[in-house]
């Protein structure tokens, strides 16, 4: 990651350090609150340890992108990258998103999340690969929408949540891109 060294402004950067671990620690008391006034939130044990340890992958992996450069334009990328792999999980978890969360078509997503994190790994988690990383995410992403829409009876509704979620993958890569030629300016 020679490529991307620089500190990108250290008091800047804790200040978005502490505001999203911050955030983290929020969300994960927030269905503690919940469970105190209402009785249709009720989290185990289990649940907090998995939010828990989502929350921990998905802010460790900005916090190591965001220190490796010092372009704010790779961080937004590295940051929608990685939230959109948080909520896809989190939903699909949660609620599904064919069908309910047991529907065993949504393990398709895991194939989705597997393509991003390979064409990372290839790429060198360099900007220009990660282009292309993640429109190949995207297009992923995209063809198992189709296949829930024409294969699995799905719905409108995930069609546009699907829509949603490729459309996130291919703002990464355009900032991705963006920092790319950026970099090669410099």
């Amino acid at each position: 990651m020679g490529v991307l060294a620089g500190n990108g402004g250290a008091a800047h950067g804790d200040r978005w350090r502490v505001a999203i671990w911050g955030l983290a620690a929020l969300m994960l008391l927030t269905p503690l609150v919940a469970m105190q006034f209402t009785r249709e939130v009720t989290w185990d044990a289990a649940d907090f340890i998995v939010f828990g340890t989502m929350l921990v992958v998905a802010c460790g992996t900005y916090e190591l992108a965001a220190r490796a450069t010092g372009s704010g334009t790779y961080r937004a990328a590295v940051g929608i990258a990685v939230a959109t792999a948080f909520l896809l999980v989190w939903i699909n978890l949660a609620v599904g998103i064919i069908g309910s969360e047991g529907n065993p078509a949504n393990l398709m997503f895991g194939g989705v999340l597997a393509v991003a994190v390979v064409g990372a790994l290839v790429a060198q988690f360099r900007p220009g690969g990660m282009t292309y990383a993640l429109i190949a995410t995207a297009g992923i992403h995209a063809l198992v929408a189709v296949i829930a829409v024409a294969g699995l009876a799905a719905d409108l509704s995930t069609l546009m949540l699907n829509g949603f979620f490729v459309a996130l993958w291919l703002v990464s890569a355009g900032l991705f891109r963006r920092a790319a030629r950026d970099a090669s300016r410099a």
